[in-house]
């Protein structure tokens, strides 16, 4: 007997599919990832502020990527730890739609961030003495303004088309937090919009910025390479880095979940652990991984650490 559910107030998240039975211990490892990413990310926020010779472009859209990736954070985990550990299925069926446009503008933020910042290494190794002519105070705020403008106007198409759906054959959605197709997939009507939609908003966003920064990096290589001396070079290619690992790791996995998820066939515990994975992953690895490379920052942080161990003492 097939059963219609008529403009739902209320839906379940039931988690991992399959993996009910040990969702409360994956919740620790995801835990440590939330844990890491605030700490981090926390930090960063304090010490680009105070710390002077961090005011430049690259660390000023580093501060606004941490800003971004706390956000993510507080998107995802609540409900996805109530789910967990305390079988709290039910949510709301508008703060779903909440939830996800949050979940997808952050991510299209976090991918518009990347953008800027490789644009910042293009101008700084490409075209070094105009740097600072053409990244001025203002024209960083009109980007991180356009970036978060088309965040917002282009993941806010999703939840107003899922609001036009009014008869669904389930309110039980496989996942541990509210994803577009996830949800899109319980409709009993027609949703070729909604799928064709989504599509453009991900081409959009990730998809044109992902193409952008392969040529800025190509560009950037070539003016690399053409360089006469080899530790000019190998200090051009330690300025990205960082960058090239973090661009690599959010790219793969987000274009790994978008496609899953409409062509592919993933396991869907497999698909749910990698999506949830590409959402949390990056948000703890990009402090690690700048903080890392950048001698400042760790002296930064060392100094907080030994001053706090000191103040104990």
């Amino acid at each position: 007997m097939n059963m219609s559910y008529f403009n739902p107030r209320i839906v379940n998240l039931i988690g991992i599919p399959r993996l009910e039975h040990v969702q409360f211990w994956i919740g620790f490892p995801f835990l440590i990832m939330c844990l890491v990413a605030l700490l981090g990310n926390i930090i960063l926020l304090i010490v680009i502020p105070a710390e002077r010779s961090l005011h430049q472009p690259m660390y000023i859209f580093l501060a606004v990527l941490a800003a971004t990736d706390i956000g993510l954070c507080a998107a995802i985990a609540p409900k996805m730890f109530a789910i967990f550990w305390f079988q709290s299925f039910s949510m709301a069926f508008d703060a779903c739609l909440a939830q996800l446009f949050f979940i997808h503008a952050l991510q299209g933020m976090e991918s518009g961030i990347l953008l800027a910042m490789a644009f910042d290494r293009y101008v700084a190794i490409c075209d070094p003495l105009r740097h600072t002519s053409i990244l001025t105070p203002s024209i960083l705020g009109r980007l991180m303004a356009a970036v978060a403008t088309r965040a917002v106007v282009l993941v806010g198409l999703l939840p107003i088309l899922i609001k036009r759906l009014h008869v669904f054959h389930s309110v039980h959605i496989a996942h541990s937090y509210c994803e577009h197709m996830a949800v899109v997939k319980l409709a009993a009507e027609d949703v070729r919009v909604n799928k064709i939609c989504g599509l453009f908003v991900g081409f959009s966003i990730l998809g044109f910025d992902m193409i952008c920064i392969l040529i800025s990096y190509s560009l950037i290589f070539q003016a690399v390479f053409r360089l006469q001396q080899k530790e000019a070079r190998l200090k051009a290619f330690n300025t990205c880095t960082a960058h090239i690992f973090v661009f690599l790791e959010f790219y793969l996995l987000a274009f790994f979940s978008f496609f899953s998820h409409r062509f592919g066939h993933v396991a869907p515990p497999t698909h749910i652990l990698l999506s949830t994975i590409y959402l949390l992953l990056p948000p703890a690895l990009n402090p690690v991984v700048y903080g890392v490379k950048n001698v400042v920052i760790r002296k930064r942080v060392a100094q907080m650490f030994l001053l706090n161990c000191g103040s104990q003492q």
